[in-house]
C-alpha cells in the first residue's frame, strides 16, 4: 500500500530534483518509467484482493504524531479498490498523452502529475482523519502549480479560483475532524468514528462540514462554477487528470465520513442531495447544450455524470450505491477519454469552438472512429463503460422512488443530446475550412494512448463482472452502518 504512493512521489521527486530541459527526452522516458513502475505496483492490490469480505486488506499502522494519536494508518476495501487503480493507470496516459506537447519546464510538468497520483492514491487509502485531510489537502498544491504555469490565458484566475474553492470547504471539515477526536475520546480513526454515538445536532453539523469539503470537490450545484473555467484554462494532462480522479475525492468523501459517521443527519437530508443531484443531472445538462467551447461542453457535462454518483449514494439501496461507485470508475475513463481527445485537436488547430472545426472525419478517420466511441460512452450507450453505472443508479432510484428515477433517466436524453450534437458538428459532414484540411490523423503515440483508454472503456461495458464483484461486500457493510441510527437512546 505505502509502494502504491510513494513509488510516484519518489520519481516526481527525482525529476523535480534532476531533471532539465536539455535533457527532456530523458527526462519524459523516466517519468514513463515512474508511471509505469507505479501502475504496476497497484496490480497485486486487485491480484490479491479477496472478494466476499469488508474488512479493510493490505492494512499498515504506525504511530505518526503519538502525542495526538495521529497515525499512519493505509487499508483499502471494495470501495476504495477501483479508484487507487484507476489512478495509476490514468498517470500512465496522462504522462504518454504530454510527451511532445509539453516543451518548456517538462521535468516539473511530468514530477507534479506522478507527486499528484501518489497522493491522490493516500487519500483513497487513509484510515486516519489527519492523514486523509493531508493527503487531500495536499493534492490541491500540483494541481494548483499544473493549472498556473501550463494553463491557457487566464490560467492564474483559474488557478486561484480553483485553489480558494476548496481550501475553504475543506477547512469546515478539519473543524469536524478535530470535533470527531474530542468526541471518541482522542482518536483519528475513521473505522473507530464509523462506530461512534452521536446527537441529532452533531450529526447535522457533521453532515454540513463534510458537505462543504465534500460537494465543492465533486462538484455538485450550486458550488461547481469553479470546474468550467478550471478546465478551459488547464492544460489537457491537467483537465485529464481532474475530471478522471479528482473529482472522485469528494464523492468518496461522502462514502468514507458523511454517511456512516453521520447517517440520521444523511437520511434527513437526503432529500437535499438528491434534489441537488437531479439538477445537476438536468439543469446542468441543458446548460451543457448551449456550449460553444468544447471543453466547457464536457466539463459541464462532468458536473452532469456526477450528479448520478452522488444520487445513487443518497437513495439508500445497494444498486443504487454500488451503481454510484462503478459511475465514478467508467466517468474517470470516459472524461479523461473525451478531454484527451480534445487535446488532440487543440494540439494541431489550437482552438476548441466548435464553430472552428466540422468534417474532421474526412482527414482524421482513425481519431474519429475513436471520438465516436468516447461520445457513445458518454451518452452511456449499452456495452460501454458509461452505461453500467448510469443503468445501475436509474434502477435503484426507480425502486426507491418512480418519479426520482423518470428524472434521472430524463437526463439522459440531455447527455446524449449535447455530446451527439458536438460530434456532428465538430466530426461530421463537408471538411470545415483550411485547418481542417490540413489536419494529419493521430501519430502511434496518440493511437496508444487513445487505445489504452478505448479498451479501459470497452472492458467495463462488456464485463463490469470484476468491478462490482469487488465492492459489493463493503457497499452492503456501509448500507447497514448507515441504516442503524447513531441517536444515542
Amino acid at each position: 500500500m505505502s509502494l502504491a504512493i510513494w513509488v510516484p512521489i519518489a520519481f516526481g521527486a527525482v525529476l523535480l530534483a534532476f531533471g532539465r530541459d536539455e535533457h527532456a527526452k530523458g527526462v519524459r522516458w523516466v517519468a514513463l518509467v515512474g508511471a509505469i513502475v507505479s501502475f504496476l505496483v497497484t496490480v497485486p492490490l486487485f491480484t490479491r484482493f479477496q472478494n466476499g469480505t469488508a474488512a479493510m486488506q493490505f492494512v499498515e499502522k504506525t504511530s505518526w504524531i503519538s502525542r495526538f494519536n495521529v497515525n499512519y494508518h493505509l487499508g483499502i476495501d471494495g470501495m476504495s479498490l477501483w479508484l487507487v487503480l484507476l489512478t495509476s493507470f490514468i498517470t500512465v496516459v496522462v504522462v504518454i498523452s504530454a510527451w511532445e506537447v509539453i516543451t518548456e519546464r517538462v521535468n516539473q510538468y511530468m514530477g507534479a502529475f506522478l507527486i499528484l497520483s501518489g497522493f491522490m492514491i493516500g487519500v483513497f487509502s487513509a484510515l486516519d482523519g489527519i492523514l486523509f485531510y493531508v493527503f487531500f489537502e495536499a493534492t490541491l498544491i500540483p494541481m494548483y502549480l499544473i493549472i498556473g504555469i501550463w494553463g491557457g490565458p487566464n490560467k492564474i484566475y483559474a488557478a486561484f479560483k480553483f485553489f480558494l474553492y476548496t481550501l475553504l470547504g475543506s477547512l469546515l471539515m478539519l473543524v469536524a475532524l478535530i470535533f470527531l477526536y474530542n468526541k471518541s475520546g482522542g482518536s483519528f480513526d475513521i473505522l473507530s468514528w464509523h462506530k461512534l454515538p452521536l446527537g441529532s445536532t452533531a450529526q447535522t453539523f457533521l453532515f454540513f462540514a463534510f458537505f462543504a469539503a465534500f460537494a465543492v470537490k465533486v462538484p455538485m450545484w450550486p458550488v461547481h462554477t469553479w470546474l468550467p473555467d478550471v478546465h478551459v484554462e488547464a492544460p489537457t494532462g491537467g483537465s485529464a487528470v481532474l475530471a478522471a480522479i479528482m473529482l472522485k475525492l469528494g464523492a468518496y468523501g461522502f462514502l468514507r465520513f458523511s454517511m456512516p459517521i453521520a447517517p440520521d443527519a444523511s437520511h434527513e437530508w437526503a432529500w437535499l442531495m438528491i434534489a441537488l443531484s437531479l439538477i445537476a443531472v438536468i439543469y446542468v445538462g441543458l446548460v451543457a447544450l448551449v456550449q460553444q467551447d468544447m471543453k466547457k461542453l464536457v466539463a459541464y457535462s462532468s458536473v452532469a455524470h456526477m450528479g448520478f454518483v452522488t444520487l445513487g449514494f443518497f437513495i439508500f439501496n445497494e444498486l443504487g450505491v454500488s451503481g454510484g461507485i462503478v459511475q465514478m470508475i467508467a466517468h474517470g475513463f470516459v472524461s479523461g477519454a473525451m478531454f484527451l481527445g480534445i487535446g488532440v485537436l487543440y494540439d494541431r488547430v489550437h482552438s476548441r469552438q466548435i464553430a472552428d472545426y466540422g468534417g474532421v472525419v474526412n482527414t482524421m478517420p482513425k481519431f474519429a472512429a475513436f471520438a465516436l466511441l468516447f461520445a457513445m460512452a458518454n451518452c452511456g450507450l449499452p456495452g460501454t463503460a458509461g452505461f453500467v453505472g448510469e443503468w445501475m443508479v436509474i434502477l435503484g432510484a426507480v425502486k426507491a422512488n418512480f418519479w426520482v428515477g423518470l428524472g434521472a433517466a430524463t437526463a439522459l436524453i440531455f447527455g446524449a443530446a449535447y455530446t451527439l450534437w458536438m460530434y456532428k458538428r465538430v466530426y461530421l459532414g463537408p471538411v470545415g475550412n483550411d485547418h481542417v484540411n490540413e489536419l494529419k490523423d493521430i501519430n502511434a503515440r496518440e493511437f496508444l494512448m487513445l487505445s489504452l483508454l478505448a479498451i479501459a472503456v470497452l472492458w467495463m461495458g462488456l464485463y463490469p463482472k470484476p468491478f462490482t464483484d469487488a465492492m459489493d461486500a463493503s457497499v452492503v457493510e456501509l448500507l447497514r452502518h448507515v441504516a442503524i441510527s447513531k441517536l444515542p437512546v
